[in-house]
């Protein structure tokens, strides 16, 4: 069962100006740390498995962006407790009142990476699913607040600005290929941010040696369907990136090529500006 009301450390940590000094705010919703004891009680699996869901250090990429001004929402909460990057439509079946209804799965939730997640590859992760009730807590104490977080953000740097960009922050397991993209930049193919926004960035990416791809095989998820909404000059965009460039071999320690992968971060939250045009300057 879990524990009852909010959880003892905070479930997200803004990094950051506290007021916008740009337009750019960065979202890290995978590399929380923090695992409930009611989660470890619960769990089927090794904590090791659990950590698999993680991206790893993720948080620690986008250091030199908020060097540059930008805020950044930074999840402290693991996504075996929930996943910030799932929404509602994503609960499992058996965690739905009642249990079962709400219609058919989602593809997310059917395969075990839905808004609570129940199974990595073969893994199956708990004891006894969360109940409904229970998914109820976990929206409102740590899922609810963190996109509240980002939303303010946001409009914090469309009020000052007149626009502004999520950049919504993941790593991704190595791609396959020996041409296989070390970045994935997402827009759920043009209806998260202006068109030239991904592009840019992939470009960005490419120019800095890190070979780029659009949308495949990440276009993103509920960050950027919820937060992205280009027609009000809000834009989001999800970063993925290869965690091979800064972890060492074990994929669990921070490597060499960290401070470089800090480095494009920091461009590509520099370049992003230049593909959304003020309203002010669009008048002009």
């Amino acid at each position: 069962m879990d524990m009852p009301g909010t959880l003892p450390v905070p479930v997200f940590e803004r990094l950051g100006p506290a007021a916008a000094i740009s337009p750019i705010v960065c979202a890290v919703p995978h590399a929380g740390r923090y695992y409930p004891p009611a989660l470890l009680e619960n769990a089927a699996c090794p904590l090791g498995v659990l950590e698999e869901l993680e991206d790893r250090h993720a948080d620690l990429l986008v250091t030199d962006a908020v060097a540059h001004g930008a805020v950044a929402i930074v999840a402290r909460v693991a996504r075996a407790w929930i996943d910030l990057n799932r929404g509602e439509a994503d609960i499992a079946p058996e965690m739905r009142d009642p249990r079962g209804g709400g219609g058919v799965a989602s593809a997310r939730a059917r395969s075990g990476l839905g808004l609570i997640p129940t199974r990595i590859g073969r893994h199956e992760l708990w004891h006894t699913p969360p109940r409904a009730a229970d998914a109820d807590t976990r929206i409102a104490t740590v899922h609810a607040p963190y996109h509240a977080a980002i939303a303010r953000a946001l409009a914090d740097a469309h009020d000052r600005f007149g626009f502004a960009i999520l950049l919504d922050c993941h790593s991704m397991p190595p791609l396959r290929g020996a041409r296989a993209a070390r970045v994935v930049i997402g827009d759920l193919h043009g209806r998260s941010a202006a068109a030239p926004l991904a592009r840019l960035l992939a470009a960005t990416a490419e120019a800095a040696g890190t070979a780029a791809a659009l949308n495949t095989p990440y276009a993103g998820a509920y960050s950027l369907a919820r937060h992205g909404r280009p027609a009000a000059n809000i834009h989001a965009v999800q970063i993925e990136i290869d965690r091979t460039l800064y972890l060492q071999s074990d994929l669990r320690t921070a490597g060499a090529g960290l401070g470089r992968v800090r480095v494009l971060i920091g461009a590509l939250a520099s370049c992003a500006l230049s593909a959304i045009v003020p309203p002010a300057l669009a008048a002009e």
